[in-house]
């Protein structure tokens, strides 16, 4: 074990937060360029475009559960989460390849239908970055103490990955999709695979302040679940402006291409990233030393749930459009990082990539629901507001059942 492992160096939280981020990355490619490569070069309408996106929270309800309880009861590669990793970004990174090539692997194997081929790869993507996702955020947990300590795991990951995600969505918006495509499979291939040669894994899992091994740690199901539901409407909001914001941007600021589309899209979450991924380290985790962790996550879903009400009120231009993705980009930071912390603490610690697994049910149910249900009503609304106000409502929602989580005590190390 290097030093930099034993000290809970800043730089072993770096290189700690590298395979998430190789994920991360995969996944703001995915956003970015799904439904623009769909609408754009294949001419599917909004509808189609969501079965597309179902095809990734399908492999996450199937993969998520199933690899995080392998993960916690096997051992080979000198790890029980590092052969996951490895195998979910060097699969993730092919299935970059075959994003811009869906047409042409269509005509290759003499498919004759665009959408089965992009709902092939689509899945085949998700379930890559779900085989990963899961280890690259439980070994965060196995690797640091309970407390202040995984607080920052979680926090760092997401300040890491959230930048890496704004320079996805700044490639795209000047270099375009294409090349951003191009660029994120050499990045996720060498995230997920180098940094596993500076962290080691234990064989046994240790407590935090006695370092004697964990048998076995109670779960409080009570909180698990109520955190579980709160999280999901969470995700119904931010799912649905991920997908069907195109929508929004076609009927309201009337771009005059579909590369201006493409452009205002990639501004817009990456306004949205670059506030996610400054916030949770530098920002949120100082405030959940003083206020707790559940109280820093309310708050920052209420600021969320004015930036789309915002959008909806006064979204009449790109910069104004802009400005409230900025707003609304507080509430992303908390999502992807303060609830990983939160959970962790209520859990056995001995089943967490299990449980884990089921979190994502959290993230994936909400998925399909966005696609395979509101896309029907968003496609046959007239007015694309309906994109936002679903996610205001959601947003709003959510806050208020956040307060039935309670807050574990935050103990310094």
């Amino acid at each position: 074990m290097l030093e930099m492992q034993k000290k809970l160096s800043n730089t072993f939280y770096s290189i700690l937060s590298l395979p998430a981020t190789a994920m991360g990355f995969a996944l703001s490619i995915q956003i970015a360029a799904l439904s623009w490569l769909m609408r754009t070069k294949y001419n599917l309408d909004l509808h189609e475009i969501g079965f597309v996106w179902a095809a990734g929270p399908l492999a996450g309800i199937i993969g998520q559960p199933i690899i995080g309880f392998i993960s916690d009861k096997i051992w080979f590669w000198r790890g029980r989460r590092r052969p996951f990793i490895l195998i979910g970004g060097t699969l993730a990174a092919l299935m970059l390849f075959a994003l811009p090539n869906i047409g042409a692997i269509d005509i290759y194997f003499g498919i004759g239908n665009i959408v089965i081929v992009a709902v092939i790869i689509a899945l085949t993507l998700d379930l890559a970055i779900n085989i990963s996702f899961n280890p690259t955020r439980s070994i965060i947990a196995d690797l640091t103490p309970e407390g202040i300590p995984r607080t920052k795991g979680y926090t760092w990951m997401q300040t890491i990955s959230g930048s890496f995600g704004v320079l996805a969505y700044a490639i795209g918006a000047i270099f375009g999709n294409f090349f951003l495509i191009y660029f994120g499979v050499l990045l996720v291939l060498l995230f997920s695979i180098v940094p596993l040669f500076f962290v080691v894994e234990p064989r046994e899992l240790k407590s935090a302040q006695s370092q004697e091994i964990v048998t076995e740690s109670k779960t409080d199901w009570n909180q698990y679940l109520k955190l579980l539901f709160a999280h999901s409407f969470s995700w119904i909001g931010v799912q649905t402006m991920f997908v069907y914001m195109i929508g929004y941007v076609e009927q309201k600021l009337n771009p005059a291409s579909p590369d201006e589309t493409g452009q205002i899209l990639a501004v817009s979450f990456l306004i949205l990233n670059a506030v996610g991924a400054l916030l949770p380290a530098f920002v949120l985790e100082p405030i959940t030393e003083k206020i707790g962790r559940v109280k820093t996550h309310i708050a920052s879903l209420a600021v969320m749930t004015f930036g789309y009400l915002g959008i909806v009120l006064f979204g009449t231009s790109s910069i104004l459009v802009w400005t409230f993705m900025a707003v609304a980009g507080v509430g992303w930071a908390a999502i992807v990082s303060l609830p990983f912390a939160i959970m962790s603490e209520k859990v056995d610690k001995n089943r967490m990539g299990f449980f884990m697994g089921i979190f994502n049910l959290s993230v994936v149910l909400p998925q399909l629901f966005v696609s395979l249900v509101l896309g029907k009503f968003i496609q046959e609304a007239l007015d694309k507001d309906l994109i936002f106000i679903i996610s205001t409502v959601t947003l709003a929602i959510s806050s208020l059942l956040w307060f039935m989580v309670k807050e574990n005590k935050i103990e310094e190390f």
